[in-house]
């Protein structure tokens, strides 16, 4: 794990974004931990998290050529995710690949005045980065990549902060591949992201906090049981 994950990881337990303990996730699972990207409300902490995302994607194009000509959030989480990743990016030391790049989201609805249209900010174009949290159901990607592609526009990766490495289904019930990987296969794009359950278990191995430590047989359990295959 490299440090720019593990200090992701730091940040998300010292903001209580993420908890171990127990809970239960949408799919009626019971999950030893649960990051939740809402709790990132403040000012400072938005701040210190678009950072991470912006030297995530930075990173990833220069170690797997990817490239970006502007930043696309889903509505509603991507909305404030990829406009302050942008802020981030443009704030990026130049010797670092920082540079000034654009950004849009979509409405729900769509307005038939003003500015019309369900597209708000620059203009959809080129190879498009959309930003998100998390990858549940896939359904704002497929719903993001549709937008991008009617706009003439290549949808070139999505950008996450955690992927749970999660095979999908309920509790009883385990499918063959997890959200990112459908995502991946469906469209052929890469699903980037900050950190990953990989990442927190080894966050968990070799942390000296005896509490944290205490967590990770539950979850290791929980990913043996409903992590991806290569896992």
């Amino acid at each position: 794990m490299n440090n720019l994950r593990q200090d992701f990881i730091e940040f998300a337990l010292q903001s209580g974004v993420l908890m171990f303990g127990e809970f239960i996730t949408k799919a009626g699972r019971k999950s030893p931990y649960f990051f939740n990207a809402g709790l990132f409300h403040h000012g400072a902490t938005l701040g210190r998290l678009s950072g991470f995302y912006a030297k995530t994607l930075v990173a990833a194009e220069r170690d797997h050529e990817l490239k970006f000509d502007l930043l696309f959030g889903p509505a509603y989480k991507g909305i404030t995710l990829a406009s302050a990743t942008a802020v981030a990016l443009a704030e990026i030391d130049a010797v670092h690949g920082g540079r000034d790049i654009g950004f849009s989201f979509n409405r729900k609805e769509a307005k038939d005045h003003g500015e019309k249209g369900i597209i708000v900010g620059a203009k959809l174009a080129g190879n498009v980065v959309i930003v998100d949290d998390v990858i549940s159901a896939g359904t704002s990607v497929r719903e993001s990549v549709q937008i991008i592609r009617s706009a003439g526009a290549n949808p070139a990766a999505v950008l996450i902060a955690l992927d749970r490495q999660e095979r999908g289904g309920d509790a009883t019930t385990v499918s063959g591949h997890s959200a990112v990987e459908e995502v991946e296969r469906d469209y052929g794009i890469p699903v980037i992201s900050i950190a990953n359950l990989d990442d927190i278990m080894q966050y968990l191995e070799s942390s000296p906090n005896s509490g944290l430590a205490g967590h990770r047989p539950a979850v290791a359990e929980y990913r043996a049981r409903y992590g991806v295959a290569h896992v």
